[in-house]
């Protein structure tokens, strides 16, 4: 594995830090927080102009088309200012289980918006007091004529109210893994929402559909496939939001390291201390960890090898690292670090919710015990000669 990114690829990173720095300062992060849109419509508008919203999706529908290690770069930028977009729900989620199941005319309907940007997908997956794994997903959708009709409740469905579709989680019989994917219309009759508060202060809803109508054609995939495409989707997205929080972690520290040169005590600069100085070593060596376990699970995805224990290791590792970063990040601040006139409680609050969203520690940590105990061994990442 090659480490060294090519000019493109650090052409990528400059041009993306540029947007956020310009669409995505702290003012902006801090004006959005409980917002019920939630996004900067100018940094939407630029990453879908220069063709980064559908970075993944296949050219034949608008998409760039692009690896997994440029989406990865992308996400290290976002993450370093918090920039709020629903990228990930929309070209990811929704994008890549669309790609991978949609039928023909659902593509052509759905994915060239997506890329461009001026449509916006959101997932409906999670519901209250529900687990991450299969049985966690009760709300049904009973046959009806020649559709189904959807009951239940969704908790944690991000960027709904600006939202075009929903892509629904749904039960459609008593195994485990009977579950299909629906593309819901937010505004038809039996959909109502209420948003959420979170640690993060982001834009969540929680949404209940009572007895809401969708047609055959709005399903998603092959009748009690929908699982196993969601899961297939969402190794993709866990090495994202494994990026993601690694570009927090970096910005975090360098914050803290800047903070400690200013800041004195005692007639000496705070980083000259040996205690918090150790502190901001150790934050560096297990950042600089991180980053490559993402890198090596993008370069592994890239080449068509198994994701399936890298995405989990991925996604928990940096999680726990930007947590662990941010949490050392605030005491080094002081008292000054729990204030919200300062930046440093926004990365630590983002980095719990990132920890806990999507796939938690816990469920992570199952995935790669059940890939270590019943895989067929470590997986190969030796390079192959040229």
């Amino acid at each position: 594995m090659d480490l060294e990114l090519t000019a493109e690829q650090n052409l990528l990173r400059e041009t993306v830090r540029g947007l956020c720095e310009r669409h995505a300062t702290a003012d902006i992060v801090r004006a959005l927080e409980e917002d019920p849109i939630g996004y900067p419509s100018d940094l939407w508008t630029q990453l879908g102009s220069l063709g980064l919203i559908g970075l993944l999706l296949p050219e034949a529908f608008g998409g760039s088309d692009q690896g997994m290690l440029e989406a990865a770069i992308l996400y290290e930028e976002l993450g370093r200012t918090l920039a709020p977009t629903p990228h990930f729900t929309s070209a990811v989620m929704a994008g890549g289980v669309l790609t991978r199941a949609g039928s023909d005319a659902q593509r052509q309907q759905w994915l060239p918006g997506i890329a461009s940007g001026e449509t916006i997908l959101t997932t409906a997956w999670l519901e209250p007091r529900g687990g991450f794994d299969p049985a966690g997903v009760r709300l049904a959708a009973t046959p009806s004529g020649d559709g189904f009709l959807l009951a239940g409740e969704k908790s944690h469905v991000p960027f709904a109210k600006a939202a075009d579709r929903i892509l629904v989680l749904a039960r459609t019989g008593p195994e485990e893994d009977a579950i299909d994917l629906f593309l819901l219309d937010p505004t038809a009759a039996g959909v109502s929402w209420a948003q959420e508060r979170t640690m993060a202060s982001d834009t969540q809803y929680r949404v209940r559909l009572d007895g809401v109508r969708v047609e055959a054609g709005d399903r998603v995939g092959e009748a009690g496939r929908g699982w196993s495409v969601w899961m297939d989707a969402l190794h993709d997205g866990a090495i994202l939001l494994a990026a993601q929080a690694m570009g927090g972690a970096a910005r975090a520290l360098e914050m803290t390291v800047t903070y400690a040169k200013e800041r004195e005590q005692f007639g000496k600069p705070l980083g000259a201390f040996q205690s918090l100085a150790h502190y901001m070593a150790d934050a560096s060596t297990t950042i600089a960890g991180g980053q490559t376990l993402v890198y090596e699970a993008a370069w592994a995805r890239d080449r068509g090898r198994s994701i399936r224990r890298l995405a989990p290791m991925a996604k928990s590792f940096a999680c726990g690292t930007f947590h662990d970063v941010t949490r050392v990040a605030q005491q080094i601040h002081g008292g000054m670090g729990f204030s919200v006139e300062y930046d440093i409680q926004l990365y630590f609050r983002r980095a719990k919710q990132l920890q806990i969203s999507w796939w938690d520690t816990a469920f992570c940590e199952d995935l790669i015990a059940a890939d270590v105990l019943d895989g067929d061994g470590p997986p190969d990442l030796r390079v192959a000669p040229a």
